[in-house]
């Protein structure tokens, strides 16, 4: 029995949220707060914001969403939504269930991972943003990245 291919294809869904300009980390805090709904606080989860070389958010793309405390983060995964919508770069999103707006060490990793992986495509990692209920941190803003 042969083996069959798989076809790839690129599939866009228009959703109700409006393009947006992005200048400030708030901006993105703001923008992102729109896929979050109530469950920012029960469990985590990561997003990515797709911009386009004027830095409007073009799209969004959910990446995971784990448990109360931790999610995985695959650069592969934000690297295929980056290419396929022909981002000029992204900003990297997760929120933290527990209200805490500190950056763990795990955070810091993944936001150089990351970097490094979209690098190499020609496409900027903008800033890495942690949101909670009452407020969000950037990496951008604390010189993090």
């Amino acid at each position: 029995m042969k083996k069959k291919a798989i076809e790839f294809s690129l599939k866009a869904e228009k959703q109700e949220f409006p393009v947006a300009k992005i200048r400030s980390s708030k901006d993105s805090a703001d923008f992102a707060r729109q896929f979050y709904y109530d469950d920012i606080s029960i469990y985590e989860s990561s997003f990515i914001l797709l911009m386009n070389q004027a830095n409007t958010a073009i799209g969004y793309a959910k990446i995971s969403q784990g448990g109360v405390c931790s999610t995985i983060v695959d650069v592969r995964l934000i690297a295929k939504y980056a290419v396929e919508s022909l981002a000029a770069s992204v900003i990297l999103v997760h929120n933290h269930p527990s209200g805490h707006l500190k950056f763990s060490n795990e955070d810091s990793r993944i936001a150089q991972q990351v970097r490094n992986g979209l690098e190499i495509l020609g496409i900027k990692l903008l800033d890495s943003i942690v949101i909670c209920e009452n407020g969000y941190a950037s990496m951008v803003d604390e010189g993090l990245l």
